[in-house]
């Protein structure tokens, strides 16, 4: 019993004491890229996957500046709260594609708090623009949560605004993804993303535990019970 409370304190330690104060997701802030200015995001950011179709990465101050490959309706905000690089993503569904990282050492029914900032746009000077919704689909493992909506009238704008989610893990790793949701078909609804973060807020429930516990128990019965065995071997 010493030994399976010993592990039981090791697994505490070394598994779930320093996953609560730290942030899991690399460059939620999307900062490290390989391009300068805006660009296509697929293949250019790094610690991301997906990002295919019309997703962008869009340093400060060019969400409505007129240029490159994606330009919104304005005045737009320079920057996010979170400041530095964003992404904007068309939500319309032939357009759209998931940006996705896997997220490891996650502790099995623990509760996971992320958050992030979003805010919306129509992309300027499209013939057939019209009033749209904007809004972000967040997967984490096999748990999918909407974040808020905007509901744009044309040439609208959505201001950033902070959004907080928990999820409950079911494995040590897991896949995080965004995936901008937009309408109407044919229109333009553009998501913004910036300053994704995700850490342990809650540790598993007490079923959990019991659950976890029971298992040593049932390995350190299982190994007494060999040796038990080994050693009547033995005086044969």
């Amino acid at each position: 019993m010493r030994k399976l409370l010993a592990l039981t304190l090791v697994f505490y330690v070394t598994v779930v004491t320093p996953a609560q104060a730290t942030d899991l997701v690399k460059n939620g802030s999307f900062e490290e890229t390989t391009v300068n200015g805006k660009d296509t995001f697929a293949g250019h950011v790094d610690g991301w996957n997906g990002g295919g179709n019309l997703t962008y990465i869009a340093p400060p101050g060019t969400a409505d500046d007129g240029q490159g490959l994606v330009s919104l309706y304005g005045p737009f905000p320079k920057t996010s709260p979170d400041g530095g690089n964003f992404v904007i993503a068309d939500g319309d569904s032939p357009y759209r594609d998931a940006i996705w990282q896997t997220i490891a050492g996650l502790t099995i029914g623990g509760v996971y708090e992320l958050n992030f900032f979003q805010a919306a746009g129509q992309w300027a000077g499209r013939p057939w623009a019209s009033d749209t919704t904007e809004r972000w689909q967040v997967s984490f493992g096999d748990e999918t949560k909407q974040s808020d909506s905007y509901q744009l009238p044309f040439e609208g704008v959505g201001p950033w605004q902070s959004q907080t989610m928990h999820f409950t893990a079911t494995s040590t790793s897991q896949v995080l993804s965004f995936l901008a949701d937009g309408t109407p078909a044919g229109a333009p609804p553009m998501s913004l993303l910036d300053g994704v973060s995700l850490s342990l807020t809650a540790l598993p429930e007490p079923s959990t535990w019991t659950m976890l516990l029971t298992g040593f128990a049932a390995v350190g019965g299982a190994m007494r019970a060999r040796r038990r065995g080994q050693q009547r071997a033995a005086l044969v």
